[in-house]
């Protein structure tokens, strides 16, 4: 009965807001500090070709702008979110709950998560997976013991590193881009350490899954890992500051700053537009867009931005979110995301 009642909410609220669609008359994105550079082009694209006002674009971080996305349908809740990792099912609840039950999911490309220095560091900067857990860790083996990370300069974990103290400005935990560095880079260095591979031998594959999610997500808090906010825009202005401290944050950021910034290879492999496209580089990750189909033909220009955004002028091989650092689809794969777009297709329930 719970179940019938909140769907009827959900129908009466959205024929309420087809109602009232002259209330607003600009377009709402949240999400993705990620995504917001290639968003933000599409918006300006998108007034300068229609006379259209520019939609209004926030960086909130992904899990921040999945909160916002999915508090309701109508004029007060976003039309659009950026996210720089796929939605997750607590999320999807959450929107199903509010009645956000129409959803279409819009891969956009992909993104390399990269960590990237001053122009003016001085060093000769490379590091492994192993080596970076070793550095932001919150907690590290030494001597065989699992304890609170005592490394304060980088050459304290490899003699071949900068003897140069450890600092790094990062994504906070609402964010899309700290969830993949987690994931991506966290997890897979931690699991290369001797420690983590003996722990590895002595449990079950899903003891071992849990371990790892217990015990190598964690940041350090000592204060040489600096949560910098969801505005990547900060990070590049403090590495320009500090010409020893380390930044992380997507591709496209680095890409734009590449006149003051430049990337540090991860296992031997530099950040790309290549390296990236053919995975050889292994902190490659999909970007998206979530798209809530009630809001379409309601509010003005909704329809016509979508198409601006999944265009080959826009998406394409050669398209002006590729000249700001978005890795591409192919033909095929762009064609299949135009079509779904396009046709507002439901994504699949996230159970």
């Amino acid at each position: 009965m719970t179940i019938f009642k909140g769907l009827a909410a959900a129908a009466v609220a959205a024929v309420a807001f087809a109602g009232e669609a002259a209330a607003r008359d600009q377009i709402r994105i949240v999400g993705s500090s990620t995504v917001f550079p290639y968003t933000q082009a599409v918006a300006e694209e998108f007034a300068n070709r229609t006379g259209s006002p520019s939609p209004v674009v926030e960086s909130t971080g992904t899990g921040g702008g999945m909160k916002i996305f999915c508090q309701g349908i109508g004029e007060a809740f976003p039309d659009i979110t950026g996210a720089s990792r796929s939605m997750k099912s607590s999320e999807y609840k959450l929107c199903a709950k509010n009645g956000v039950t129409n959803v279409t999911e819009v891969l956009l490309g992909y993104d390399g998560l990269s960590l990237a220095v001053s122009r003016d560091t001085g060093q000769d900067w490379a590091l492994t997976e192993a080596q970076i857990y070793l550095g932001l860790a919150a907690q590290v083996p030494v001597d065989g013991a699992w304890i609170d990370n005592p490394y304060q300069m980088w050459s304290d974990i490899d003699a071949s590193l900068p003897e140069i103290k450890i600092l790094a400005y990062g994504p906070p935990p609402t964010s899309g881009t700290r969830d993949a560095f987690v994931e991506l880079v966290m997890h897979d260095g931690c699991k290369r350490l001797d420690f983590v591979k003996v722990k590895k031998d002595e449990m079950d594959k899903k003891a071992f899954k849990s371990w790892v999610k217990e015990n190598c997500s964690r940041m350090r808090q000592d204060g040489l890992f600096v949560e910098a906010g969801e505005n990547d825009n900060l990070i590049v202005q403090r590495l320009s500051a500090d010409p020893n401290a380390l930044g992380i944050f997507g591709y496209s950021f680095l890409y734009e700053n590449e006149d003051k910034l430049m990337g540090i290879s991860i296992d031997g492999v530099e950040p790309s537009p290549e390296t990236i496209a053919d995975f050889s580089y292994g902190v490659a990750r999909p970007v998206f867009i979530y798209v809530k189909n009630a809001h379409r033909g309601v509010i003005p220009g909704l329809d016509e931005f979508l198409e601006e955004y999944v265009s080959d002028e826009a998406m394409g091989e050669d398209g002006y979110l590729v000249e700001r650092g978005l890795t591409p689809l192919s033909d095929e794969k762009r064609g299949e995301v135009q079509e779904t777009t396009l046709k507002a297709t439901k994504m699949a329930p996230l159970l």
